[in-house]
């Protein structure tokens, strides 16, 4: 499946339950000897009464990570498509949040994010005293060979992002920068870091390089992060539409403790089954 080219390897583990080791997960993952993706996304029985599934996501690199906002989407369509499920909406529950999916009549989904977290601890990223409640963070990172100062917001959305504003995204060295301030020790578990240009208070283009997984052509919670961040400060407007490499999604959020809402496209592409012995 996938969510605007963010592509995924979908597992139903209730009605084939089945362990995967990382090993497997990257020969899975690998797009000459494998199927190829950007993450899995397991779909698991629910570990508690009040959501109807757990919601699990790899990295193609083997890693686990807290959440992934266009794979929510595909989680909704998969579960309803396949009879798990004749709820709509559906509750889910991530490794630290819940999240609410619902498949709207015109084959959109619609996915309750939950509310952002600005505090440099929810990343976590380890803030100084000289930059603690900042507005904009800055650190200086190698970037082809030379130092350079990087300015940037930081913000959990159930995973960890830091948003870059910048002037031109097409001239903007997204996998330099996004290696260096990605593995930057501040960030102890690594972040996801977006390139963020505005095109005017309800518009912005937003380019992603995922921590476990290189840029990709869009991130739903990369988007998210992008729009909360962008709000707080001034530069959007409560509802924003976001334009990624793979398409578009529309963003809201009222501020505060309010829950982010997104909405955008889930695509199944094929369907197949993998004989875990051989891998």
């Amino acid at each position: 499946m996938h969510g605007l080219g963010n592509d995924f390897v979908v597992l139903d583990l209730i009605s084939h339950p089945v362990k995967l080791t990382a090993q497997q997960i990257r020969k899975m993952a690998d797009r000459h000897f494998g199927i190829g993706f950007d993450q899995m996304l397991l779909i698991e029985p629910p570990s508690r009464p009040d959501v109807d599934f757990n919601y699990r996501i790899y990295n193609n690199d083997g890693s686990e990570v807290e959440h992934c906002g266009n794979g929510a989407r595909c989680f909704a369509r998969f579960v309803l498509d396949k009879g798990l499920t004749a709820r709509n909406p559906i509750r889910v529950k991530t490794v630290n949040r819940i999240l609410t999916l619902k498949v709207e009549s015109d084959g959109l989904v619609t996915v309750d994010m939950g509310t952002p977290d600005f505090s440099p601890a929810s990343l976590p990223f380890r803030s100084t005293q000289a930059d603690t409640q900042a507005p904009l963070y800055e650190r200086i990172v190698t970037v082809n060979g030379a130092p350079q100062t990087v300015s940037f917001r930081v913000v959990s959305v159930g995973n960890p992002h830091a948003v870059i504003v910048v002037d031109d995204l097409d001239t903007t060295p997204v996998q330099a920068i996004g290696t260096a301030l990605g593995s930057h020790p501040d960030f102890p578990k690594g972040v996801n870091v977006g390139f963020m240009q505005i095109l005017d208070k309800d518009t912005f283009k937003l380019r992603v390089y995922e921590r476990g997984a290189g840029e990709t052509i869009a991130c739903g919670t990369g988007a998210c992060a992008a729009m909360v961040t962008a709000r707080a400060a001034g530069l959007l407007n409560a509802e924003a539409l976001g334009h990624l490499t793979g398409g578009d999604l529309r963003l809201s959020w009222a501020g505060g403790d309010s829950p982010i809402i997104m909405r955008g496209p889930a695509t199944t592409v094929f369907e197949g089954s993998v004989d875990t012995r051989e891998l």
